[in-house]
């Protein structure tokens, strides 16, 4: 791959829990997979539902990987 080609958000199908939003939130992020998915936990229970219709619209508008 190109190294200054610029880099796509993408669901992740290989490591995925749910949606694979939180995968490719990684892969792009280079973040620990595990580490996004408790922080998405935490910010659904303390948003009253905001990340959660954020993770929804980002499951639907993200392309697979």
């Amino acid at each position: 791959m190109n190294s200054s080609a610029p880099r796509r958000l993408l669901r992740s199908r290989d490591n995925q829990m749910i949606g694979g939003v939180c995968a490719g939130l990684a892969n792009y992020f280079h973040l620990d997979t595990n580490l996004v998915r408790v922080l998405t936990v935490i910010a659904a229970l303390f948003s009253f539902g905001t990340a959660l219709v954020a993770y929804l619209a980002a499951w639907v508008l993200m392309p697979n990987h």
